[in-house]
């Protein structure tokens, strides 16, 4: 299944640091069905936005060095792109809802692929 528009799959960012958990991810929204798009921190990932213009969801990390962590960024996203939808994960932190940005979602580490699969999925489509 391809989420698509104009016969192009729609692109999601994958901003994490540990490249092991990075490549997990890209994975992850490839099985989706997205084009899966990578920065290392907060700094690449605004740098990549700034560039680009077919990125519709935003998958961070919460805890990552650089000017700003991945909340700042998913905040940061949601001020400057409001139309893009925004995951946050983290294995080292829970957040409640009301400390992430309208219309996003929060999943803990480890999380199961097949739920944010679904999550991805879901998101796009609303």
């Amino acid at each position: 299944m391809t989420f698509s528009e104009a016969g192009r799959p729609f692109a999601v960012l994958v901003v994490e640091d540990d490249a092991i958990l990075r490549l997990h991810a890209l994975d992850i929204v490839e099985e989706a069905g997205f084009t899966a798009i990578e920065a290392k921190n907060a700094d690449e990932a605004i740098a990549i936005l700034e560039n680009r213009s077919d990125i519709v969801l935003l998958l961070t990390d919460v805890n990552m060095p650089g000017s700003m962590d991945g909340l700042k960024l998913a905040h940061a996203v949601r001020n400057r792109w409001p139309p893009i939808k925004i995951v946050v994960v983290s294995g080292n932190v829970q957040l409640d809802q009301n400390e992430l940005p309208s219309h996003s979602r929060f999943f803990g580490k480890p999380f199961e692929a097949e739920k944010l699969i679904g999550e991805l999925r879901n998101m796009i489509a609303d």
